[in-house]
Parts: C-alpha cells; structure tokens; sequence
C-alpha cells in the first residue's frame, strides 16, 4: 500500500508542475483514474481542464486522443469504421478517435446525442462495436470530457444515462490571486506541459486499480452509502435519484479516497468527502427547485448531514 501511496502523490506532484493550486481537482480526477472511472469536468473556459488532462496523460506515460466534438463530427469519428481493402479483398476495421488509453472529449455537449452515445458503450464496457464486430479498449482507459456550464447556445445536453457513466462531476474554479500570480510567472517564458516527464505507468495504475478493490469496507460504512443514496430518491426537490451504480460508485471512490490516505479501511469521512462529486450529477432537480435556483451540490451536502454517522467498533479487516 505505501508505494501506491508514493505513486499516488508523486502523479499529483508531477501535475502540480503545470497547474497551480487546484490539488483538489487533481486528486479528485486520479480517484477516477484508479477507480477505473471516468470524470466531467464542467467549468468556464480557460481555467485549466485541457492542461489537467495532457498532463495527466503525460504523467502515466499513457497514450492519449482529444476529441474535439462539434456538431459536424460523426460516431464513426468516435468508435472508427470498416473499408474494403480492394487489393486484400477483405473489410479492415479503421480505429476511431476512442482507441487510446485518455480520452479527452473536449466541449461534450457541442455533439449530437447520436454522437455523444457512441462513447456509451466505450466508457460501460471498455470496448467498441463496429458492423457486428466487437473491439477491446486499451487499459486504462479513461475519458475525461469538458463542458462550458454557463454557455447554452449550440449545445446538446447530455442524455442522464451518459450522466450517470461519469464517476464524478468535477469543477476546477478560478485561481486565488496569489496563485494566478503564479501561473503568470510559471508560463512566463515557456509552457511547462512541453517538458513534463512521465513518473510512473500504466503497468503502476492497473496495480493500483487492484489495490483499490482490496481497501476493507464494513457492512455499516455499506449501510450508511445507501442510506445516503436512497435519500436522493425520495428527496422533495428531486425528480430522479441516484441510481445503484451511484451506491456503487461511491464505494469505491470512498474506498479510492481512504488508500490515497493512507488507510486499508473506509471510514464514513471518506464517504462525505466524495458523496458530492459522485451524487450532484446523478440527480435531476424539480422545476421548482430550480426556479428557487439550489444546486444539486447543496442538496447532496445537505442529504449528507441528515444521515446519521456510523460508529464502528473496529475499521481494520479481520
């Protein structure tokens, strides 16, 4: 466990050499990494989603495609397609954009739905159907896309089964003042995404994957997951709770979140600590709650309180 742990850290470090002052974001996208999941990232322009996911890509020495979607690009763009080949005399399959191991699928929502749920089987089952024939995705595989939430002119909303793919919706945020500072000096001569070097690979997060998978959860850190996630379905401002691949998936980032930490062993602050990028895209909002104008954020938090915390004798596995 501890040399997943110095992986873990030297990959956030490694980052940190191109983004200034965003660790949360950082740490939050590499959750879904070594949960095998895949990240949102909604925010404005220009506050640093490319950069996080060329670095990463970088930083694990894994091969990586961006998309960029428009309203003109094709699924055959995304999964690839079959051509006769007139001297073999045979059909070959000509890879799409998908076929790499980090995805970054920049401004989502500016596709077409046919478009956009031709990554539903890639990111589901790690793999892509074309004319009857089955291919497998590389590992990792991870696809990391971006959406501009205040611009809705030209956009596609993503369909809530795609939503619910997404292991985490994720926001970077404008820089503090003394870290915009920063980013003014660091990129003052040149861009240091242009000299990051890999410090681990991919061999190292598959490792990880695995290791994710042993970290002890007890039946009542289990209780206390559905108990949370079964509130959502039920909540007066919700139309549509999380379903159980939420209850899922927070198990496992909670289980992600206490290895980065140091622990074999969930304990419920895990489970708060990443119940509102798991949940606040999982759920859809009443129109009154929305003319009220609350945030799917606030709702989860305030879900997350009214639970009440586990007490467990004993974390450790027996």
């Amino acid at each position: 466990m501890s040399r997943s742990i110095e992986t873990l850290n030297s990959i956030v470090s490694n980052i940190e050499k191109v983004i200034v002052g965003k660790r949360k974001a950082i740490e939050l996208i590499l959750m879904c990494l070594i949960c095998d999941g895949h990240a949102l990232i909604e925010d404005v322009p220009g506050v640093g989603k490319t950069s996080i996911v060329s670095s990463l890509a970088k930083s694990i020495n894994a091969s990586f495609k961006r998309i960029q979607f428009t309203p003109d690009i094709l699924p055959s763009d995304i999964t690839g397609f079959t051509m006769y080949n007139q001297k073999e005399g045979t059909f070959e399959y000509r890879p799409g954009s998908v076929m790499s191991q980090i995805i970054l699928a920049d401004e989502i929502n500016r596709t077409s739905p046919k478009t956009q749920a031709s990554l539903l089987e890639a990111m589901e089952e790690k793999q892509v159907t074309v004319d009857g024939v089955t291919y497998n995705l590389p590992s990792p595989f991870m696809v990391l896309a971006t959406q501009n939430p205040v611009e809705y002119l030209g956009t596609y909303p993503l369909p809530e089964a795609q939503l619910d793919r997404f292991f985490m919706k994720i926001s970077i945020g404008y820089p503090e003042k003394s870290e915009e500072c920063d980013i003014l000096s660091r990129f003052h001569t040149e861009n240091p995404l242009d000299y990051l070097k890999p410090v681990v690979d991919c061999d190292n997060i598959l490792s990880i994957q695995n290791d994710v998978k042993n970290v002890h959860v007890d039946r009542t850190i289990n209780n206390y997951i559905v108990d949370i996630v079964s509130k959502t379905r039920y909540h007066s401002d919700i139309r549509l709770g999380a379903s159980p691949r939420g209850s899922l998936s927070l198990f496992r980032a909670s289980q992600a979140w206490a290895l980065y930490n140091g622990r074999d062993y969930v304990i419920p602050e895990d489970v708060k600590y990443v119940s509102i990028p798991v949940l606040s895209h999982r759920i859809i909002l009443k129109q009154e709650a929305k003319l009220k104008k609350i945030l799917p954020e606030e709702i989860i938090d305030s879900i997350v309180r009214s639970v009440n915390v586990p007490v467990v004798d004993k974390y450790a596995k027996k």
